[in-house]
C-alpha cells in the first residue's frame, strides 16, 4: 500500500481545525493535535494519523466521548490527586493530569495523580516525555477494552495496558521505554490490516488455545467478537516468561482502577448489557519524581547517560550493527522525518479526505490528491 509524505505544517493545521470542527475548544485541540502527531513523529505510525478518525472523531460523532473535557478534581493532597475525567478528550486528561503531578513532584518532591472516566489518551510515551523536559523521572500507565489473556486463559480480561518510563539523561534524546505489556496491541493489529500484512505467529490466542495466524483483519474481528486474545510479554503458556508479562499487565490494570475507583476489565469494552456502544471508561496513573529533590537534574543527567552509553558500547552480537537503548529509534526517525511529513497510506488518506470534505474545510489540499 503506497504512502504519500505529508508536510508537518499542513498536517498538524488540518488536524487541529477538524477537532475544532467536532467540537474540541480550540486550546485543547491544540493539544489532542500534538500528543496525535507525536506518535508519528516517533514512527509510531499504529497511534497517530492512522487512529485520527477511527478512535478520535467516530467515538465523538457516536456520542461516547466528549468534545468538551470536564476535568473535575475528586481529591486533592500536596502530592497527589483524583481526577474524573467525565469521559471527555483523553490527551487533554492526560496532559492536564501529567503536569499537575510534575508541578506536585517540583513543589515536594514526588506526585501523583490517578484519573477515572478517561478516553484513550494516545502514546503513553508522551506524558513521560512532559516529565523528563522538565527534570523529572516520569512514569504512567492505563488500561484499555479487554483484549489480552492472562497465563494460562484465552478470554481478553485486561487491555494491553503500556507501561511506561522516562528518565532524564545528557543526550539530544531521553531514555524512554513506552510499551505494551501485551507482545503486540490492538492498534498494531489495526495498522497490520491497513497495509495487508499478517499477524505475526504466536501472539495471539483462540479459544482453543492455539495461535491466531493468517490475515490481520480476520484476527482483529476474533478479537473483537472474543474468540480470540493477545498474549501476553513472553508469548502463550509460562516457557518464554509469559506469566511476568501477564503480572506486569496486573500492575497496570491495578493502578489504573484501585486508587481511583475506577472501570476495569469487562467493564471498558464500550458496550453495554445490551450490546449498545456506551464511553469506554478508561483509567490512567501519571507519576512524577523531581531530581533536584535528590542531588540535582544535571547530576541524573550525567550518569543516566553514562549508563545507557556503557551499555550500547557492550560486546554486540555478531552481525549485529548497534546496540540501542529505549527511546533513541523513535529519535532517529524524527531526525529523518523533522524536514519532511508524516507518511500517510491509502486507507488514511481516504478518511482525511473525508473528514475535510464533511467539515467543509476546502481550503486544505493534500500531496496525494
Amino acid at each position: 500500500m503506497s504512502k504519500v509524505v505529508c508536510p508537518w505544517k499542513l498536517i498538524t493545521d488540518f488536524v487541529t481545525d477538524a477537532f475544532i470542527g467536532y467540537g474540541v475548544p480550540a486550546d485543547d485541540a491544540k493539544i489532542c493535535t500534538d500528543i496525535l502527531l507525536e506518535s508519528d513523529r516517533r514512527g509510531i505510525e499504529s497511534h497517530g494519523c492512522n487512529r485520527f478518525k477511527p478512535i478520535y472523531l467516530d467515538r465523538i460523532k457516536a456520542g461516547i466521548q466528549n468534545p468538551v473535557t470536564e476535568f473535575e478534581i475528586v481529591k486533592e493532597t500536596p502530592t497527589t490527586a483524583v481526577i474524573d475525567g467525565h469521559n471527555g478528550m483523553g490527551q487533554v486528561i492526560g496532559y492536564k493530569s501529567m503536569q499537575m503531578a510534575i508541578d506536585k513532584a517540583k513543589e515536594y518532591g514526588m506526585g501523583m495523580v490517578a484519573v477515572r472516566n478517561s478516553c484513550h489518551y494516545g502514546i503513553a510515551g508522551y506524558y513521560a516525555t512532559m516529565a523528563t523536559k522538565q527534570g523529572c523521572i516520569g512514569m504512567t500507565g492505563t488500561n484499555a477494552r479487554p483484549s489480552v489473556a492472562p497465563t494460562f486463559g484465552v478470554e481478553g480480561m485486561f487491555g494491553t495496558n503500556p507501561l511506561t518510563v522516562g528518565i532524564p539523561t545528557d543526550e539530544e534524546f531521553d531514555f524512554l521505554i513506552d510499551c505494551a505489556t501485551s507482545i503486540t496491541q490492538n492498534g498494531k493489529i489495526e495498522y497490520y490490516a491497513r497495509i495487508n500484512e499478517d499477524v505475526h505467529p504466536g501472539t495471539i490466542i483462540g479459544l482453543d488455545g492455539e495461535p491466531v495466524e493468517g490475515d490481520a483483519g480476520v484476527a482483529l474481528k476474533k478479537i473483537r467478537s472474543g474468540e480470540a486474545a493477545l498474549a501476553t510479554l513472553g508469548g502463550i503458556g509460562e516457557s518464554l516468561g509469559g506469566y511476568k508479562g501477564y503480572g506486569y499487565a496486573m500492575i497496570i490494570e491495578l493502578l489504573s482502577a484501585v486508587l481511583q475507583d475506577g472501570s476495569y476489565g469487562k467493564d471498558l469494552d464500550g458496550k453495554d448489557e445490551n450490546g449498545n456502544i456506551r464511553p469506554y471508561h478508561l483509567g490512567h496513573f501519571f507519576i512524577a519524581i523531581d531530581t533536584d529533590h535528590f542531588l540535582g537534574e544535571d547530576l541524573v543527567r550525567k550518569k543516566a547517560g553514562e549508563i545507557v552509553r556503557s551499555v550500547r558500547n557492550s560486546k554486540k552480537a555478531p552481525g549485529a550493527e548497534r546496540i540501542y537503548t529505549a527511546g533513541e529509534k523513535e529519535w532517529l526517525i524524527w531526525q529523518e522525518r523533522k524536514d519532511s511529513g508524516v507518511p500517510i497510506n491509502e486507507s488514511v488518506q481516504k478518511e482525511i479526505i473525508e473528514v475535510r470534505n464533511e467539515l467543509g474545510l476546502t481550503q486544505y489540499k493534500f500531496p496525494w490528491e
